[in-house]
């Protein structure tokens, strides 16, 4: 049973009198992500071209989006006004069961997205009839429950430890490692049962990924003209920057020692995936897509 009922947020400390700036900051930050990806959604809703299996998976690329930012940046926006932010026991696991479920979601439906691309440009004759309404619905069906699946045994490890230690968390958001730390019997079990979750749920749709653009990097190079390859790696390009981004900084923060010198740097690094590489992501997808940037152009004209 746990002895604690409340969770105290310390967020970023003193920020001797930058709160309000940075507060200012990422509220527009937070405000520019939703508006991205909510333009995301209206433009591959609205557009009739963009009815393609691509443009479907970015939808819910785009509203799982919404969802992962704000279970994260409305508590972390408290957190620049208020040094202590106390939330309920119960709103910390559910915070965490949130976060790490879209988390999951997140690498299932880039791997999906980058199968997508896959059988495009490797399979170009069979796309219509692998890549129907039905297989992609499929597909997304089964990557929003295998993401909101995979931490329910890491919690009911996690959540049943004895938490009688301190109640306060040197974040600004429930994450795993600083819930932990906060028990005060042995997390061995929980532990290993986070390393089996996160090599199930987030290394394996990893390696589907790196496979599939292993297989679509070798047939682009053997496209003979030079329109031919940039052409084929423009439909993927996007994808593959998201990608990059997404992995690289869920991998340095993660990869980073948790030792009690660098909770300062781990905070710092945690905004790369929970703030900014959400504010980029519609960027990208706008910006360097031929197709999003007609359509938007078509919606406001």
């Amino acid at each position: 049973m746990t002895q604690i009922s409340e969770i105290v947020l310390l967020g970023f400390g003193d920020l001797h009198g930058l709160q309000f700036l940075l507060f200012g900051i990422f509220l527009t930050i937070y405000v520019m992500t939703l508006l991205g990806n909510f333009v995301i959604l209206t433009v591959v809703s609205a557009d009739c071209s963009l009815h393609t299996p691509m443009y479907f998976f970015l939808g819910h690329f785009s509203f799982l989006e919404i969802g992962y930012t704000t279970t994260i940046e409305p508590i972390m926006l408290r957190t620049l006004l208020s040094a202590h932010v106390p939330i309920s026991f119960l709103a910390c696991a559910c915070q965490f069961y949130f976060f790490a479920s879209l988390v999951a979601t997140e690498c299932f439906f880039l791997a999906v997205m980058s199968y997508d691309r896959y059988i495009a440009i490797c399979n170009p004759l069979h796309y219509s009839n692998i890549m129907d309404f039905w297989g992609c619905f499929q597909l997304a069906v089964a990557s929003w429950l295998a993401g909101f699946l995979a931490p329910i045994l890491l919690m009911i490890f996690i959540f049943r430890l004895t938490f009688c230690s301190t109640n306060e968390i040197d974040h600004f958001f429930c994450d795993l490692k600083p819930i932990m730390k906060l028990a005060c019997t042995n997390t061995q079990v929980a532990e290993i049962t986070s390393f089996i979750c996160t090599s199930l749920f987030a290394l394996a749709p990893f390696l589907l990924t790196l496979a599939s653009y292993s297989y679509i990097i070798c047939a682009i190079l053997r496209i003979p003209s030079t329109t031919g390859k940039q052409r084929a790696f423009s439909t993927c390009s996007s994808h593959l920057t998201v990608v990059s981004l997404y992995y690289g900084t869920l991998g340095i923060v993660y990869g980073f020692p948790s030792m009690p010198q660098y909770e300062g740097v781990l905070k710092l690094l945690s905004l790369l995936y929970t703030v900014f590489t959400p504010a980029v992501n519609p960027i990208i997808y706008t910006l360097r897509n031929k197709d999003v940037k007609v359509a938007l152009r078509k919606l406001v004209q």
